[in-house]
């Protein structure tokens, strides 16, 4: 990879204890799988202001913070490439957030982990398991890449990631495999 890449997407996973929130969305692109919550930034938004807004729209829920863990890009099909910036977010144990719960994306519900890994879950998108641990269990960043076909992982590489910020904390850019994201686009 090379150049700018600009990522329009985010992705979120909203732990509380040994379970995350996942959605079983209703439309493509990962109708009928389990995923974690998200979507598409709007023009000049802040990738954590629109993974924060992306949590409340999508689950109701406010959360103050979430904490970025990278970003998973794709090429899809020898043409099409996107990515999303990843954050993992925890919701205290005291706070209650009752599942199974029926929203205009889908279905709501929390998950053990252990089940989200389990061996040939085919009710997780493929390329979730692959990514997943470093974003729950790794304390460096990492930038994770998929080459797909025909909606299949043919390759999966996973490169560490810096991530920069000015003298006032603000997200400057993300730099991986000699290639700069920009965060602000």
């Amino acid at each position: 990879m090379s150049g700018l890449l600009p990522l329009a997407y985010t992705i979120l996973f909203i732990r509380q204890g040994s379970k995350l929130l996942m959605l079983n969305r209703d439309r493509a692109p990962a109708k009928g799988l389990w995923n974690g919550v998200g979507g598409k930034l709007e023009p000049g938004e802040a990738p954590l202001d629109g993974v924060l807004r992306e949590a409340l729209e999508e689950t109701d829920i406010r959360l103050a913070h979430a904490r970025f863990r990278g970003v998973v890009t794709w090429e899809s099909d020898h043409s099409r490439i996107g990515g999303m910036y990843a954050y993992v977010a925890v919701l205290p144990d005291g706070v209650s957030y009752p599942t199974p719960r029926r929203t205009d994306e889908g279905l709501l519900e929390w998950k053990e982990i252990e089940w989200i890994f389990s061996e040939n879950n085919l009710g997780i998108g493929e390329i979730i398991p692959k990514y997943l641990p470093a974003l729950l269990h790794d304390d460096s960043l990492h930038a994770h890449h998929f080459v797909l076909n025909n909606n299949r992982c043919m390759r999966y590489d996973q490169f560490a990631l810096e991530h920069f910020v000015d003298g006032k904390g603000r997200e400057l850019g993300l730099r991986f495999d000699l290639s700069i994201v920009p965060l602000i686009y």
